[in-house]
């Protein structure tokens, strides 16, 4: 055989045998591969090759190494199977002789693996379709359970949201009766709790179904999960009502609580204020202590303001916000006034240090003019009728018993004053002040009722005059932009020129009463002043 011979000849890679199987030809869709073995267990039913000779076992005398020798039947007579020729243009292949192929086994396999994906799609929309048909994983009772399932998440959802609001507008309404106790406050209180009521009956319908109900037994029935859905739903939806209820509830208390937030905003600075008051004013009386000072009666108006600090201390809580303000306004002020009279203390000192001597100069200056009343008195009686200075006659005695009682006081106002007893020093120079004025009033008056006395005397028409001219002034402005006066008007001013007519006419003989004369045209001067007023008025406001 020639070298060309033996390339294109195809030889068996191992010894023929006449048993041995055909090679299964390899399927064109390669499924054996897809499905990763080599032959599918339970739908290949060939027949099962057994050894055509069956093993000897070995013998006493036979060794392991040295195994016997496999006696073979005789097999029929070999025969090389002809050399087959490729053909120059195909490819060369090996072609190997025997029995045919058995192809119904192929054939069963491809239409087993072609055939289960298309069953198993007609079997999947069977199983979840509706109907009496059994479901997969537990069936129409497990839609039936998770339906149930969302309605109780439902449910508690609800029931936590209106437990929150509650929670919430209770303290809105802890907040509103602890500052307000009108009678719109207390309809709220009552009003909030008929809603408290309603919550109780909503919630307890809530728990009554959750408890009636074990979602998460095995053995749930269908009937069961829809009856636990539907009372829940239906303690959802009551929970709801009720939350809106809650809500339309609680806008409806802004005005009340929107004062009530006010005052409690309020309430901290407050009482940080009375605290801060009183510990300055605790301060300003330590100041002025240091100085050598006493300050006794403010130190004792501090003290008073203790229990009141105590009270702020314990809070609202107890004793309500609008007392707990008003008392913090009130020790605020009154620490402030300690305050401020502490620190002007040594200038107080100093004032009522000057006004002892001020005042007792006073007095000395207006015991030399009381003198001088007696000389007075007595020209007026040479030159004067009775009548002009009969009430005068007092004034030289009143002068020098207020003079007297002026410098007691102010010995008492001193001995006040080296004691520091300030209150009591300052209320003695005010009594000392008034003593001092009525003596220099009266002691002024003497010799201004000669003075003018005196005037009228030697011209009494300077008087007259005055007086008609007020007079006539008043009767233009009464008759200005009219035809005819006002009786309200025109009456009082006909009657002042009467009363000027009869004083003018007491001039008249020996000794005339110039002092009456001189009253007269003063009172009749302030009657018309009171018309002329009236009149500016009326015509002021239209």
């Amino acid at each position: 055989m020639t070298a060309r011979e033996r390339d294109v000849t195809a030889t068996p890679s191992r010894p023929y045998s006449p048993f041995a199987g055909p090679a299964r030809p390899a399927h064109p869709l390669g499924l054996r591969s897809l499905l990763g073995f080599r032959s599918f267990v339970g739908f290949r039913r060939g027949p099962r090759r057994l050894p055509l000779t069956p093993p000897i076992p070995p013998t006493r005398a036979t060794s392991p190494t040295h195994a016997a020798p496999r006696i073979l039947p005789t097999s029929p007579t070999r025969t090389t199977p002809p050399a087959q020729t490729i053909r120059p243009t195909g490819s060369v292949r090996s072609v190997r002789q025997g029995p045919p192929p058995r192809p119904y086994v192929t054939a069963r396999d491809v239409l087993t693996l072609v055939a289960l994906p298309l069953l198993a799609a007609l079997a999947l929309p069977a199983a979840f379709a509706g109907g009496g048909t059994r479901r997969w994983f537990g069936g129409r009772s497990e839609s039936q359970r998770a339906e149930a399932q969302a309605a109780k998440d439902a449910a508690a959802a609800a029931f936590y949201e209106l437990d929150t609001a509650q929670r919430d507008l209770r303290i809105s309404i802890e907040t509103i009766t602890a500052v307000d106790d009108s009678p719109a406050a207390r309809r709220v209180v009552s009003d909030f709790a008929a809603l408290g009521r309603r919550i109780d009956e909503a919630s307890q319908k809530y728990i009554t179904a959750v408890d009636a109900h074990d979602l998460d037994r095995d053995e749930l029935e269908a009937s069961v999960a829809v009856r636990a859905r539907t009372e829940l739903v239906a303690a959802k939806d009551e929970l709801g009502r009720v939350k809106a209820d809650l809500d339309r509830f609680e806008q409806s208390l802004g005005p009340l609580l929107g004062k009530a937030e006010t005052q409690l905003a309020r309430l901290a600075p407050a009482v940080e204020r009375a605290r801060q008051a009183l510990l300055a004013a605790s301060n300003a009386l330590d100041s002025v202590r240091r100085s050598g000072l006493k300050a006794d009666d403010l130190a004792a108006r501090l003290a008073a303001l203790a229990p009141e600090l105590t009270k702020l201390n314990r809070g609202a809580g107890q004793h309500g916000v609008p007392e707990t303000l008003e008392r913090a306004e009130r020790v605020s002020r009154e620490a402030a006034a300690v305050r401020s009279e502490a620190e002007r203390l040594p200038e107080r000192a100093a004032e009522i240090d000057h006004r002892l001597v001020s005042l007792r100069t006073r007095a000395q200056a207006l015991t030399t003019r009381s003198g001088q009343v007696e000389p007075v008195l007595s020209e007026l009686r040479r030159r004067f009728s009775a009548a002009c200075w009969q009430d005068l006659q007092h004034v030289p005695d009143q002068a020098a018993e207020n003079v007297r009682q002026a410098e007691a006081k102010l010995n008492e106002a001193r001995a006040a004053r080296e004691a520091q007893r300030w209150p009591d020093a300052t209320s003695l120079l005010a009594t000392v002040r008034a003593l001092l004025n009525s003596t220099d009033e009266a002691v002024s008056a003497a010799g201004d009722r000669l003075r003018r006395l005196n005037a009228v005397q030697k011209d009494p028409q300077q008087e007259i005059d005055r007086t008609r001219f007020a007079i006539r002034d008043a009767q233009r402005l009464a008759m200005a932009g009219r035809s005819t006066p006002d009786p309200r008007q025109a009456r009082p001013l006909d009657d002042a020129v009467g009363r000027l007519d009869r004083a003018v006419a007491t001039l008249e003989g020996r000794h005339p009463d110039y002092w009456h004369f001189l009253t007269e045209t003063e009172a009749v001067r302030q009657t018309v002043a009171h018309v002329v007023a009236q009149i500016r008025e009326e015509r002021g406001g239209a």
